[in-house]
């Protein structure tokens, strides 16, 4: 895994680390924009000149004041040009998010230097791109400790204090927010909290999930949703499978059997439980 490493005069620089020796390390959580600082502008001293640049400044800064020395930043930390790293990095990424100290949501379209009086941040927090994008979905749900800045770096809150706008915004039920195993909501459910959401290419809204269903499966850009979709439920099906066997239930359980229909046809047909609704 790779680390951004602050020091003491606000330097920062890329290191490595073996996996059985990472650090405590905090982690930044965006949507991306123009100009983002890239692994090769990290290596080659450049990623300075860029204007995402600051977001690195800021996620470097406070996990100082936090205490922490390390961070990870998804844009320079992940060398995309190689695509066995890619993969790992994908496969990886809910792991990642999970096991940091904090996780820094920084909202570039959330500003708090509002002018006369206004209604404060909270609206635009609301209407924030950053609870549509696909990625986002396990960056809020995987960490422990979820904060949320304004693109000035002021904080605005967390995960716990925001618990109600959260909800009210995503439609994800709080449990999840509150560190409850996924296991304990249906494979449809899950699904449904991705569907207002976009991804820039196609199968990452697939490949955004693989930890919301602790999966693991190659990354095949170019198959298209379906197909990715398809691979995804595929392996879900087979691991739940083979936990059946452990249950100790009877197989006519109601509850087991409605998550086993769920799972071999795909999930519930959106069209039609609306319209029964």
């Amino acid at each position: 895994m790779r680390l951004l490493e602050r020091d003491d005069t606000g330097g920062v620089r890329l290191t490595k680390v073996p996996d059985n020796k990472i650090p405590p390390y905090a982690i930044l959580s965006h949507t991306w924009g123009p100009e983002e600082v890239l692994f090769k502008d990290m290596t080659d001293g450049t990623g300075k000149n860029k204007a995402s640049y600051a977001k690195i400044r800021f996620c470097g800064d406070q996990a100082w004041r936090d205490g922490l020395k390390f961070f990870w930043v998804d844009t320079c930390c992940i060398d995309k040009s190689d695509s066995a790293e890619l993969q790992y990095a994908l496969n990886s990424m809910f792991h990642w998010y999970r096991s940091a100290v904090k996780c820094y949501v920084y909202l570039a379209d959330v500003s708090t230097h509002q002018h006369g009086d206004g209604p404060g941040w909270q609206p635009a927090f609301r209407k924030s791109r950053w609870f549509s994008r696909g990625w986002t979905l396990q960056e809020l749900i995987a960490p422990t400790i979820v904060e949320f800045f304004s693109k000035e770096g002021e904080r605005l809150g967390d995960k716990e204090s925001l618990e109600h706008e959260i909800h009210d915004i995503t439609g994800i039920p709080r449990k999840a927010f509150q560190g409850v195993p996924l296991s304990d909501f249906s494979v449809a459910e899950r699904m449904r909290w991705i569907e207002k959401r976009d991804t820039q290419y196609e199968e990452d809204k697939v490949y955004s999930l693989f930890g919301i269903f602790d999966v693991h499966i190659p990354v095949l850009y170019g198959e298209g949703r379906q197909k990715a979709l398809k691979r995804l439920q595929d392996k879900v099906y087979e691991d739940y499978l083979c936990l059946a066997k452990l249950w100790p239930t009877d197989s006519r359980d109601p509850h087991v059997e409605k998550e086993r229909i769920e799972l071999a046809k795909g999930g519930l047909l959106a069209d039609a439980y609306r319209w029964v609704f």
